[in-house]
Order: structure tokens, then C-alpha cells, then sequence
């Protein structure tokens, strides 16, 4: 890896990890005004990024990842959240509404830096700093509409269910332990053994041509 790869490699390192600080943060955030302590209790409400590494997640995962394929996910440790807590809501709808306030947070993140990148964009500067800006926009939508995949535990669930009742909402539910599994089969598996690529597929249908519009590139 030249200087050149390792400097752009550490930016988005270090442009990822408030990015998913904040989706995590807005979780608890959106909790604790519906009525639940429960992520404040556990001083996850902090912008400091030691609160949210998780060692498996945030660490081996990514870097065993990067060193296979060449790239790699990860997610932070989850913010916990307490349903029969959030006294201003029913449950459904509590998870419903603290699930969604993550993608939502990278959504106006993503739009906050493309205008950003507008304004820059008037001024003669150098292209590293066209680079941040623009990737920030380019990885707070990659997490926000990764996370709304509705695979349990990932945020889209909690939007489907709320239209659950009953033995279906169980079984939902159910699959929420093989989840981040489903997950990397989808994106690694099936990709390099049956060269089926669905979230490649998603992304490019959804991540990139909102990004194209916001930066005007």
C-alpha cells in the first residue's frame, strides 16, 4: 500500500466512525425522549468513540474483511434500548420510531455535506478536501439505507415490525440471531459463488444516484 492508499485509507477511517457514532447516538437519543433511560444510563449518549467500538464488530470484523476481500463492513456496538420503557408510545412504535432515527440522522448528515461540497465547490481548493466532504456524504448514505435492509437486527426491521401482529412479530423476531450471518452471506457469498450480487445491486439503485443528485457529480 503506497503513502498516497494508506493517507485516503485513515480519512475514511476517521470519516466513518462519526458517522456511525451518530446514527448510534440519535438510537438512544430518540429512546430517551420517548420516556427511556436505558442507553443514558449506560453513557451511551456520548459522542466519545470508545463508548460504541465494539471489539468484534468495529475491529476483527472490518480488518479480517479488508484482508480477504479487500474491503469491509462493520457496525458499532448496538445502543440499548428498552421498549416497555418508552412511556410516551407503545412498544411497536417505539422501536419503530428509535430504529428509523438512525438512518435518518445519515440521511440529513448526507445532505448537510453535499451542500457543503455546493458551496466548496465555488472556491479553488484542493481535491482532498472535495474528497472528505464528498465521501462523508457517500458513507452517511451507504449506512443509512444498509441499515434499512429489513434483516433483524438491522434498523429496516424495526419498520416492518410495526405491521406485525402476534405469531408473526415472533417469528420475525426469531431471526434476529442469524441476522448479521444472512447479512454477510448476501454480501460476500453469493457474490464470489453464484455471482449473484443483491446488495451491490441495492446500493447502486439507491446509495449512488442520490449521491450523484446532492454532490451534482
Amino acid at each position: 500500500m503506497s503513502s498516497s492508499q494508506l493517507l485516503y485509507a485513515v480519512l475514511d477511517l476517521l470519516l466513518i466512525i462519526p458517522a456511525i457514532i451518530l446514527h448510534e447516538v440519535s438510537h438512544g437519543y430518540v429512546a430517551y425522549m420517548l420516556g427511556d433511560p436505558t442507553a443514558k444510563n449506560a453513557g451511551r449518549l456520548t459522542l466519545n468513540p470508545i463508548a460504541h467500538v465494539d471489539i468484534y464488530g468495529t475491529i476483527i470484523l472490518p480488518a479480517l474483511m479488508f484482508l480477504v476481500a479487500g474491503f469491509a463492513i462493520g457496525y458499532a456496538k448496538p445502543v440499548p434500548v428498552n421498549p416497555m420503557l418508552m412511556r410516551k408510545t407503545n412498544p411497536q412504535t417505539g422501536m419503530l420510531l428509535t430504529g428509523i432515527a438512525g438512518p435518518i440522522t445519515n440521511v440529513l448528515l448526507a445532505v448537510a455535506s453535499a451542500v457543503v461540497f455546493r458551496v466548496l465547490s465555488l472556491f479553488d481548493l484542493p481535491g482532498i478536501v472535495f474528497y472528505i466532504v464528498g465521501f462523508f456524504t457517500l458513507i452517511n448514505l451507504v449506512l443509512a439505507f444498509f441499515n434499512l435492509i429489513p434483516i433483524p437486527p438491522l434498523d429496516g426491521s424495526r419498520v416492518v415490525q410495526w405491521f406485525l401482529k402476534g405469531d408473526a412479530l415472533r417469528a420475525y423476531h426469531s431471526f434476529e440471531r442469524y441476522g448479521i450471518l444472512i447479512v454477510l452471506v448476501v454480501a460476500f457469498v453469493l457474490p464470489s459463488v453464484i455471482g449473484v450480487d443483491i446488495l451491490g445491486w441495492y446500493l447502486q439503485h439507491t446509495v449512488y444516484p442520490i449521491a450523484n443528485f446532492l454532490l451534482g457529480t
